[in-house]
């Protein structure tokens, strides 16, 4: 996999978006929250993660490079929520109302749980399959899989095994 590398700059951005944040938090839950630490490792589709046991945010720096200040506004506020939410409550649902009363209510923020950011940069090769009443695109784990024989997968309209379009 290539690496893609964030700028000094963007990276400081994203720090000090996610310290104010944490500040919010602090200021507001009465609490002293230790400062998570930030990765630039996640990769496809997915725009950050919160490692809740290694206390660490992952992002996506390719989604980051690509969205610039809209990615640290929605995102960096969304992966602190996981991991405040995990600290103050325990285990709870990953979008939640506890993780939801945080987004809403301690940075007065919309509790959205995908982003729509633009994923044509980082969508992996599609591979088409066919029935006979429509066409399927498929993952290349999932057109592994059916390569390995070690799955199947049949179109929930007609119930057709699904075969690769050529």
């Amino acid at each position: 996999m290539k690496s893609t590398s964030v700028s000094p700059s963007l990276q400081q951005n994203v720090m000090d978006t996610m310290r104010q944040k944490l500040a919010q938090a602090n200021h507001f839950l009465q609490k002293d929250f230790p400062e998570p630490s930030i990765s630039y490792r996640q990769r496809g589709t997915i725009a950050g993660s919160a490692r809740l046991q290694d206390w660490e945010i992952r992002l996506n720096p390719i989604l980051l490079n690509e969205n610039k200040q809209a990615f640290i506004d929605q995102v960096i506020p969304h992966e602190l929520a996981h991991l405040l939410a995990y600290y103050q409550f325990g285990k709870v649902a990953p979008h939640g109302k506890e993780w939801r009363f945080i987004m809403e209510n301690v940075f007065n923020a919309p509790a959205e749980r995908t982003h729509q950011f633009s994923v044509h940069s980082v969508r992996s090769q599609i591979f088409t399959y066919c029935c006979c009443c429509q066409k399927h695109e498929l993952t290349v784990r999932q057109h592994n899989k059916v390569l390995k024989g070690s799955v199947c997968y049949v179109c929930r309209q007609c119930g057709e095994k699904l075969k690769i379009d050529k």
